[in-house]
């Protein structure tokens, strides 16, 4: 165990070392559950981690020296966290498997970040590939049967869940995008390192996708799914169930309004029990543990030999800015104000723009920025082509300006 200050007001309390550990997780559980019933003055807020608890505290009540001291106590007053019995839930959710939002997120990545790869353009192909699977419908079978324990939640954003299969036999693992993408829909399904998390928002990523499925958060009203403003608790368990596309998008519009109603199945989670499972099934867990990671390796050792282990643009920038040509008269160049990708050209020579349109959008530092026209005018020429890079300063297209 190892406390870690972080200022005068935090002090994160890490257990073990760093691998995934269900015991682990339970001994911060049973940390918290001590603090939260002691309540001792000066704790302000108490932030579970997969295998760490952050304390929150008011230094002037309650000093770091005796903070710690609190801490030691409950050590000493904590019961072998195996005979620990938590409440959890099974909540069901539909997934949309490869979902057309996550084919756009990978189809835009492509263009305007790394177009080779070695997870694209398929995700689903990468996942059964690095975790030696026969085909992506053991992927697909493995993810629809595998009950996800929600070890945290606001891993990404709002309310969403760091999960891993109970059954150590359904933990896919995967490397995450490497550079990250800058757009992933919301609540997208994705596998990174051994997590599975679900984005609670939409914004920039790097996990694996698998599918798409319900909101993680509610900030508008209540619902009987949505008592506080994120559905998911510590410890439940997530069961996908398939659905298509347009069923996942019909059931979007109604769930935040509570007109989806899901199945959610109260029960408690043992330790102990979860311990005798994972010794009852030892071999075969060690077993498909040990076809894992031999995949894991083999899929890094192409990455080696291929060149992919490392990330860098092919792009010679210096060589594009030393070819920009002189203006012609009554002209202007629209420059990127960042270094970054063209996205969506959205228009095209001779078109006629206003002030303040928007003439293409770029990717830049995980965002999506809109290049608007600085005067009214005629499009004149396009200097860069959709997924082209670009640096600050170079033109992006030419504008003719209209004369008085």
């Amino acid at each position: 165990m190892t406390y870690r200050p972080s200022g005068d007001r935090y002090l994160l309390v890490e257990y073990g070392p760093s691998v995934l550990d269900i015991a682990l997780r339970f001994r911060v559980h049973g940390l918290m559950l001590w603090m939260q019933a002691n309540k001792p003055a000066g704790v302000l807020e108490l932030t579970p981690g997969i295998r760490s608890l952050q304390v929150h505290y008011d230094s002037l009540v309650l000093p770091l020296a005796a903070l710690l001291d609190v801490l030691q106590q409950a050590e000493a007053a904590l019961k072998d966290v195996e005979a620990l019995d938590v409440a959890a839930r099974v909540v069901h959710l539909p997934l949309s498997w490869d979902d057309d939002a996550c084919q756009v997120a990978i189809k835009k990545y492509m263009q305007s970040v790394r177009k080779d790869a070695p997870w694209c353009p398929s995700n689903i192909e990468f996942i059964r590939r690095i975790n030696g699977l026969a085909d992506i419908e053991q992927v697909r079978e493995i993810v629809f049967n595998a009950r996800y324990l929600v070890m945290g939640l606001g891993d990404v954003y709002l309310g969403a869940p760091v999960a891993t299969p109970l059954d150590p036999r359904h933990r896919l693992v995967t490397t995450k995008y490497n550079p990250a993408r800058t757009w992933t829909a919301e609540n997208s399904v994705g596998i990174g390192g051994s997590y599975l998390c679900v984005y609670g928002m939409e914004g920039p990523g790097g996990y694996q996708f698998v599918g798409r499925t319900l909101q993680m958060w509610n900030r508008w009203r209540r619902t009987a799914e949505f008592d506080q403003p994120w559905l998911l608790r510590f410890f439940d368990q997530i069961q996908f169930y398939p659905v298509s596309a347009q069923e996942l998008a019909d059931m979007r519009k109604a769930f935040p309004k509570g007109g989806y109603p899901l199945k959610i199945e109260h029960t408690t989670f043992s330790l102990k029990s979860y311990q005798d499972f994972a010794l009852q099934h030892a071999d075969s867990i060690a077993g498909f543990t040990r076809k894992r990671e031999q995949a894991f390796g083999a899929e890094l050792q192409r990455w080696i030999a291929s060149g992919q282990m490392n990330f860098e643009s092919d792009q010679d920038l210096a060589r594009e800015r030393a070819t920009e040509e002189a203006l012609p008269d009554h002209c202007m160049a629209v420059e990127s104000p960042v270094a970054g990708n063209v996205w969506e050209i959205l228009v095209k020579p001779g078109d006629r723009v206003e002030t303040g349109q928007t003439l293409l959008i770029l990717e830049s530092m995980k965002m999506e920025i809109q290049i608007t026209a600085p005067s009214a005018g005629v499009v004149y020429a396009i200097s860069r082509s959709e997924g082209s890079q670009i640096q600050a300063g170079q033109a992006l297209l030419v504008l003719q300006e209209e004369q008085a």
